[in-house]
């Protein structure tokens, strides 16, 4: 990871006060910024409301995992363009309001992989532990370790605000702000403690990842002597992991901004962009559409109510 130096951070604070240039380029950039998240939150939706419209979606482990993983993504997009609009309008907003969006938006850009590594375990215990699946995989237990993730999310922004709280008067939190992390949390040793909890979280993630797939594959091939088999089961495991792998790729999202500081003024501002669509943006709207359109009961659910009910296909009566 990279250290961030005093001298850094203040020149990274200094870039997010600039004005950009609104020119045609601009125009579509932003447009594209808006519109992409808006439509994905708006597909979320009806993902959540499929999920919801029947009992053996509600009941089952594996998809109230992906029900919290649609509303934890949709939470944060939302204010993700909330904090882009603010950026684009250079407005400054009282500092308790952008304590709350911050923490609400960091806490949810961490919940994402952390959810994802929680539904490659349950993955892992449905296919390597079948005969323990129902007693372990309740929705119960299911809703304690959602609750698990928020804490550990919620970790590195409390601790920021913790800091705040010890430091600064009450005062502190009613002057205006330019919204930004960087802006609320400008003491020195705190990008150093973010970099830390990133790693931490990378690599709790990734090595829970590398065992539950390396796992998975070992017992496809060990129960299985149908090759047809073997090769669906590698391809769906394949396809999972870029979907996390697109989710882990956002840890790298303050590390590249960091470097970024150093390009001068135009070339910042266009990469810093590029590095906000693909590394926070992008993942958050291809993970649900990646994990909801590989199950054929729910993808045939969710296509009836996509299209307004007008499709040939309609949901099961009984398992309403």
């Amino acid at each position: 990871m990279v250290n961030v130096s005093g001298q850094s951070l203040d020149s990274l604070i200094h870039q997010q006060d600039l004005m950009v240039e609104k020119d045609w380029v601009f125009v579509l950039k932003v447009s594209f910024a808006l519109a992409t998240p808006i439509f994905f939150i708006y597909v979320n939706c009806i993902m959540l409301f499929t999920l919801y419209s029947k009992a053996s979606f509600r009941e089952t482990s594996r998809y109230i995992l992906f029900a919290h993983m649609l509303f934890n993504d949709s939470i944060l997009l939302m204010t993700s363009v909330l904090l882009y609009i603010l950026a684009l309008a250079c407005q400054h907003i009282m500092r308790g309001l952008c304590v709350l969006l911050v923490l609400i938006s960091g806490t949810t850009f961490i919940n994402s992989p952390l959810n994802l590594a929680v539904m490659a375990l349950e993955r892992y215990i449905a296919i390597c532990l079948p005969l323990r699946h129902c007693e372990i995989s309740t929705p119960k237990r299911t809703g304690v370790v959602i609750g698990v993730i928020w804490v550990l999310s919620s970790l590195e922004y409390v601790s920021d605000l913790l800091a705040v709280l010890a430091t600064q008067p009450s005062s502190f939190f009613l002057l205006p702000v330019y919204c930004t992390r960087e802006m609320l949390f400008g003491m020195k040793w705190q990008p150093v403690m973010r970099q830390v909890f990133d790693c931490l979280f990378f690599l709790l993630v990734s090595c829970i990842i590398i065992y539950t797939y390396v796992a998975i594959m070992l017992q496809a091939r060990c129960v299985s002597s149908d090759k047809a088999s073997v090769s669906k089961a590698r391809n769906t495991v394949l396809l999972h992991g870029i979907q996390l792998l697109l989710c882990l790729s956002s840890f790298l999202y303050g590390v590249i901004e960091v470097m970024l500081v150093r390009l001068e003024r135009s070339s910042f501002i266009h990469m810093r962009y590029v590095s906000f669509m693909v590394l926070i943006i992008l993942p958050r709207c291809l993970s649900p559409l990646i994990y909801g359109l590989r199950d054929e009961n729910f993808r045939k659910l969710f296509k009836y109510y996509f299209t307004f009910a007008s499709s040939k296909i309609k949901p099961l009566a009984g398992n309403a």
